[in-house]
């Protein structure tokens, strides 16, 4: 019998209505481990491949044949968004099979959730974060609520394992099951995802499972791909409008961007004209000035603004009128957004995507060119990088286009070799120990230090936490106050921990910044933080404001709507890149190599550049003298090998070199003023990385770096080891110490290596 003979009658009837001629592979494949196996499911198909039915038709069928006793099925997503459009997807399916389908999120009202706990059953559709709540507050329920579930889907599972939220989800799922006493089936979703073989032994961890990954052949697609650079210069004066060679144009169209505009933002403005497209940044600060602009431009030329924006900070009405306007196949616009948008949230038909500068990951790259190309059209991505233009002047550093050879690398690594980032899975993860510890305490009550070890420490993304730090940690605690021992040596949590547990915040272990809402009259318009005082303006929404009134007794800002335009700031957001696309950039900047998706300004550049490198020897070198005791540091390391680079220096050589001064440009080079010659640093550091041998030696005295959300509430020496032993990559330091002590800081790429691979057919 095939697959399609397999699946319920409604199911077969929503194929027919749908319309689809043939099932996809993925979905073949998905419905063999589904129905004829006991195993896991980790499902890698890029974007709108049918990964989301290829699961979902086999559950439905199953739960047809033999309906759960209790919610059959838990899907878990990183994103609101994403399970409200999952849950407009599923409903018709569902309601067909008669199947209760229920979303579980803050807008969602308490009758639905109600009417859920009063007869469970179907699918429950959340956040991480809402698992957590109903764990912590509805904690007697669990047994009823999930006393026959059988599967967990967790849709984008690649987005959750570079942090705690992914432990934290793995977490919740294992004390759920504990609690109900039933050991369900996991189902990954991804569409780009790093070494499958570890997310799938991620998956399995404590089911006693094996995770299958089907290995189905991609369809050839083509992509159309392009990159431009341009100098960000400020407004020339003149009747002409300035192109990018600086040449005065006597005429311009009508299609044109206007005199005096931002070069990369005016070749956007001119390109998303009559199109329905995205526009991705990489800040939210960033999405706020360049939607500023943009609508600025279309004041200026009297045309209609058809610009949205679409970030985490602003309100959920803003974001959710965004998405509803670009499902709207009646009308062209164009949304400038972060990361909100990358995961797989249905916005209709886009005939584009853009990139200002490059994003930090190659699985950003996928997903953001994911979301255009449906519907029978190829991916198509315009990455625009902008770059002050270098003073005449300028030190090396400031000549090399960083942004331009990290957008080629990460196209690159998967053209050649289909590279996406590993999962980090090997990090301490004592501020999620923290979390979790007290949302069992929460939950479960009064327990012995014994029983609390035996419910947190034997949850399996803990095993490389050691009893001794785990009652380091219970003991600090306790002596603070976030638990208390009662009478009889039972432990329960304590006024401080109350504090912390209380908030809503806890629910998450992401960090956050203090955020004041942002309100005008009626209408909440987002979040920001460091409000400023009365009187002055805040970038919100593609809009300014000014401030009328700061409450900061609760947390509000009020405000009116002017013109103008002000700089944005939400905190701080630093990238994490990987050690291999820094590594490929440096074969980008070294090999002799043209790429086809370079446009006319982007070619230049690179040309430029790699002339320069070959001058000044950052072709093959990695330390370049800049004059007097100046020296300039390029070790080609992702961001926890730079930062360990820059402790190595400053704690084991520097008193050897006479090194001082050290300034950082993460994660691409570093300059400091040194006594000593270029055969000496090689020499120090060689011998230096030989005898490190502990992470820790690479923290300062007295140091406590705290890197993760909870980590103010664990012990320092904790801290400290979690940092050193979880974060820092001691490993790539000491690599780079004996590459550079056996060559003299000299790495020419080997010929081998300098080979031009036929390319995907560019777009212009």
């Amino acid at each position: 019998m095939g697959v399609f003979e397999e699946y319920a009658p409604f199911v077969q009837d929503y194929i027919y209505r749908s319309g689809w001629g043939e099932l996809r592979p993925i979905q073949v494949a998905a419905a063999d481990v589904l129905f004829h196996s006991d195993d896991n499911l980790l499902l890698t198909a890029s974007t709108a491949s049918g990964k989301t039915e290829a699961a979902f038709f086999p559950i439905l069928s199953l739960f047809d044949a033999d309906p759960p006793r209790s919610v059959g099925c838990l899907y878990i997503a990183p994103l609101k968004a994403l399970i409200n459009d999952q849950f407009e997807r599923l409903t018709p399916l569902c309601e067909a099979g008669h199947i209760p389908l229920t979303r579980w999120h803050g807008d969602v009202s308490q009758s639905h959730k109600a009417r859920l706990m009063r007869h469970p059953a179907g699918i429950l559709q959340l956040t991480p974060e809402s698992l957590e709540a109903i764990l912590l507050h509805k904690h007697m329920a669990v047994p009823k609520l999930f006393s026959d579930l059988r599967f967990v889907v967790i849709d984008e599972v690649h987005s959750l394992l570079r942090g705690d939220r992914g432990g934290q989800t793995l977490c919740l799922i294992e004390r759920l099951s504990r609690l109900a006493g039933v050991n369900p089936r996991r189902v990954g979703l991804s569409a780009t995802m790093g070494e499958p073989e570890q997310t799938g032994a991620f998956l399995s961890q404590g089911t006693g499972r094996r995770t299958r990954i089907p290995r189905v052949k991609a369809a050839k697609s083509r992509w159309r791909l392009s990159v431009e650079h341009f100098y960000v210069r400020d407004a020339q004066a003149g009747d002409g409008r300035t192109d990018i060679e600086g040449a005065p144009a006597l005429d311009m169209k009508s299609d044109e961007a206007p005199v005096q505009a931002d070069p990369g933002l005016g070749y956007i403005f001119e390109h998303t004209r009559g199109r329905k497209c995205l526009v991705f940044v990489n800040s939210r600060e960033e999405c706020e000035g360049v939607t500023t602009s943009l609508r600025q431009y279309c004041e200026l030329r009297h045309e209609k603004d058809r610009f949205l924006i679409h970030h985490g900070n602003l309100s959920a009405s803003y974001r959710e009128s965004a998405e509803e306007l670009m499902k709207d196949e009646q009308h062209l616009y164009t949304t400038v957004t972060t990361s909100t948008l990358e995961l797989g949230i249905d916005i209709g038909r886009l005939e584009r995507a853009f990139q200002i500068d490059a994003p930090w990951t190659v699985s950003s790259f996928l997903q953001r060119m994911g979301r255009t190309g449906r519907r029978g059209m190829p991916p198509e991505m315009w990455f625009v990088i902008r770059e002050d233009e270098p003073e005449i002047r300028a030190m090396l550093p400031a000549t090399i286009p960083w942004k331009l050879l990290q957008a080629i690398a990460l196209i690159q690594l998967y053209r050649e070799e289909h590279w996406v980032e590993p999962p980090r899975l090997d990090r301490l993860p004592f501020s999620l120990l923290y979390h979790q510890t007290m949302s069992t305490l929460a939950s479960a009550g009064e327990l012995s230090p014994a029983a609390l070890a035996q419910r947190v420490l034997t949850l399996p993304y803990f095993h490389r936490i050691s009893q001794a730090d785990y009652r380091d940690l219970l003991r600090y605690l306790i002596e603070e106050e976030h638990i208390q021992r009662t009478e009889r040596g039972g432990l329960i949590v304590g006024l401080a921990g109350e504090r912390v547990i209380n908030s809503f915040k806890f629910y998450g272990v992401f960090q956050e910044s203090e955020e004041f809402t942002v309100r005008c009259d009626s209408q909440e318009l987002g979040t920001v933080v460091a409000p400023p005082p009365p009187g002055e303006k805040i970038a919100l929404a593609g809009h300014v404001w000014r401030v009328l009134e700061v409450d900061r007794k609760r947390h509000l800002i009020y405000c009116e709507l002017v013109k103008g335009k002000v700089p944005a700031y939400f905190g701080e957001c630093p990238g994490d890149i990987h050690t291999k696309i820094l590594e490929r950039m440096r074969r980008v900047l070294t090999e002799d190599v043209s790429y086809p998706y370079l446009m006319k300004n982007a070619a230049a550049r690179l040309a430029q550049a790699r002339m320069t490198a070959r001058a000044s020897g950052a072709a093959d070198r990695v330390l370049i003298f800049l004059g007097g005791k100046q020296w300039c540091l390029l070790p080609w390391l992702g961001s926890y090998g730079f930062l360990a680079m820059e402790r190595f220096l400053n704690l084991r050589c520097s008193d050897r070199l006479g090194l001082k001064h050290l300034d950082t440009f993460r994660p691409y080079f570093m300059q400091f003023t040194m006594d000593a010659d270029e055969d000496t640093f090689f020499q120090v550091l060689a011998e230096e990385g030989e005898k490190l041998k502990d992470p820790m030696d690479l923290i300062y005295p007295e140091e406590v770096p705290l890197f993760d959300k909870y980590d103010e509430y664990v012990p320092p020496e904790l801290v400290r080891k979690g940092f050193a032993c979880g974060v820092l990559r001691m490993d790539e330091v000491k690599a780079r110490a004996a590459e550079w002590g056996r060559n003299g800081g000299r790495t020419p790429v080997s010929p081998e290596r300098v080979i031009s691979l036929p390319q995907k057919e560019p777009r212009h």
